[in-house]
């Protein structure tokens, strides 16, 4: 800590880091431990940032990640489609087909921004606030796909970094995207939606380097 930080503050953030970090809660003394501090202060933290509804304690004492941090989530989109909007206008008029930079909300997929091409004679309509389950479609196969483990260099054989789906949100339609990696505390996928049969092969490579500009952005 440097004498123009606040070190209240640091540790608060800490315990939001941490409970977010778990399914299951911390107990006081669990906070206590990891943050290498008594369990005084730790009461302290977790009254404070109940006061704002940003942790709550359920009966069994356990601290967890409150509602309050919807709100402050909900002010994060904007932020998050700003920095990616040059990298989907590049990549939509590229390769002439609707880019998207989608998140994970829940159980879904969620659509936080889109670009349409400005020359195309026709292209799939997409929305932003868009959602479908992560299962289904190539923005969430993408992001299941990176929550994976990796795997063995020797058996990375046929994993191409990207995701490419055919018919699954709507017929006729064929997508592609790859995941934001190395982008703390954000969890999505860029990619593109087209009217073909196929996937162009280059596409999937433009999606990988598209989505890399997006987390760079992001860092």
């Amino acid at each position: 800590m440097t004498a123009e930080t606040s070190q209240t503050l640091d540790r608060g953030l800490r315990v939001l880091k941490l409970l977010a970090d778990t399914d299951h809660g911390l107990t006081v003394t669990e906070l206590s431990h990891k943050l290498g501090v008594n369990r005084t202060v730790v009461y302290r933290l977790l009254a404070t940032l109940e006061q704002h509804a940003l942790v709550r304690r359920d009966l069994g004492g356990r601290a967890r990640v409150g509602l309050g941090v919807l709100g402050l989530g909900r002010q994060v989109h904007p932020l998050v489609r700003e920095a990616a909007m040059p990298a989907l206008r590049a990549l939509a008029e590229d390769i002439g087909a609707t880019a998207h930079l989608t998140l994970v909300d829940g159980a879904e997929a969620l659509a936080v921004a889109v670009v349409e091409p400005t020359w195309t004679d026709y292209h799939v309509a997409y929305r932003a606030g868009f959602r479908h389950p992560l299962e289904r479609g190539a923005a969430g196969k993408a992001i299941l796909a990176a929550r994976r483990p990796p795997r063995p260099a020797d058996e990375d054989a046929g994993d191409p970094g990207y995701t490419l789906t055919h018919g699954e949100l709507e017929a006729g339609a064929c997508g592609a995207a790859a995941p934001l990696l190395g982008v703390t505390g954000v969890e999505g996928s860029v990619g593109v939606v087209m009217l073909a049969d196929v996937v162009p092969e280059r596409v999937g490579e433009r999606v990988m380097h598209a989505a890399r500009e997006v987390a760079e952005a992001l860092r």
